[in-house]
């Protein structure tokens, strides 16, 4: 008795050096998932061939910026009047008099779509049914942006994973060209069964990313402690879907199965309330500094205390990662933004 005691004790000794190595491996595979993702907008831009933005003059006073006299632009419309198809030939489809849209991705090339009006300040709503089935290297991306090395950007990412397994919500902050703000999230329902409502509030106070109109995440304007904003140079709204199978599946260990292509994402019900932004005046549609009408209440609109005590309830359930959180990739600290937003 004493002898096999010895054995197994020796036994477990010896196998403690390999479930270490497991544990550290582990945790490196999951570091490395998230330094790869951060080359995902850099990339997708490269990708899609889209036209160069302008960038709003700071310097100018609100009373030297020429408004334009449509108000608040409030739309329930269609996407043939408000959406062009931006890259993917014939995979992107408009269909059933514009009220539906479809962006498909095959071995070829995927799709993408973008605004055809430019905001400087929005609330965009967009219901969309993503990739159903294996989905493993697919990303499809809902999200506004400016362009240049300098672009801001509010991003939407859905990565996707092989069949049930869930889908990683990724979502992402730029500012002048600076991000490394993600956060991801596991959702709480099946997104390729249905649609559901993914939305974006940007104004100049705070950026709100909600989920079948519930805030998931917000982003302060916090330019008092030196953080850079997103108010100067307006954005389009972009969505794709496209290959990254090198990295967008459990850090690119899983490919994407082409026998089962074409993969397609759908979309419908597309409104927005937004301050057109105009190239032949520089000026937006929005005067910033009027006060708020009943109509443009989203203009300085902010989570109050319990929408945000709800906000945080569902972080602590579904967010799977949290730049905030990440010693490992700022050993430095945190970015100065992390304290005061939580």
């Amino acid at each position: 008795m004493a002898l096999f005691s010895s054995r197994n004790s020796s036994r477990s000794r010896s196998s403690l050096p390999y479930l270490v190595f497991l544990l550290i491996a582990a945790f490196f595979v999951f570091k490395v998932d998230i330094l790869i993702s951060q080359s995902f907008s850099s990339a997708r831009r490269n990708l899609e061939k889209t036209p160069n933005r302008i960038v709003v003059n700071p310097k100018k006073s609100p009373e030297e910026r020429v408004v334009d006299s449509l108000p608040v632009v409030l739309v329930n419309g269609t996407f043939d009047q408000h959406i062009m198809i931006s890259w993917g030939e014939d995979r992107g489809k408009i269909l059933e008099n514009g009220e539906f849209l479809t962006l498909s991705l095959d071995k070829l090339s995927g799709s993408g779509f973008q605004s055809k009006k430019e905001y400087l300040f929005a609330k965009v709503d967009m219901q969309i049914k993503l990739v159903p089935g294996n989905s493993a290297g697919t990303v499809t991306t809902f999200y506004l942006s400016s362009q240049g090395n300098k672009h801001d950007e509010i991003d939407f990412e859905f990565l996707g994973n092989s069949t049930g397994n869930p889908y990683t919500l990724h979502t992402n902050v730029f500012s002048l060209g600076q991000g490394n703000r993600e956060q991801q999230f596991f959702l709480w329902f099946d997104p390729t069964a249905d649609y559901h409502t993914y939305s974006i509030l940007w104004n100049s106070k705070c950026i709100i990313f909600y989920v079948d109109g519930i805030p998931i995440r917000e982003y302060k304007n916090l330019e008092r402690v030196g953080v850079s904003y997103l108010k100067f140079q307006p954005m389009r709204l972009y969505s794709s879907l496209w290959n990254a199978d090198d990295w967008a599946t459990q850090g690119g260990r899983v490919k994407t199965n082409w026998k089962l292509a074409p993969f397609v994402a759908s979309y419908k019900n597309f409104t927005y309330e937004a301050c057109i932004y105009s190239r032949l005046t520089s000026s937006s549609s929005c005067d910033i500094d009027s006060p708020p009408s009943t109509n443009n209440s989203w203009l300085t609109y902010e989570l109050d205390r319990r929408s945000r005590v709800r906000m945080k309830a569902l972080q602590k359930k579904h967010m799977i990662y949290d730049y905030c959180n990440d010693k490992w990739r700022f050993p430095k600290g945190p970015a100065p933004e992390c304290k005061l937003l939580q």
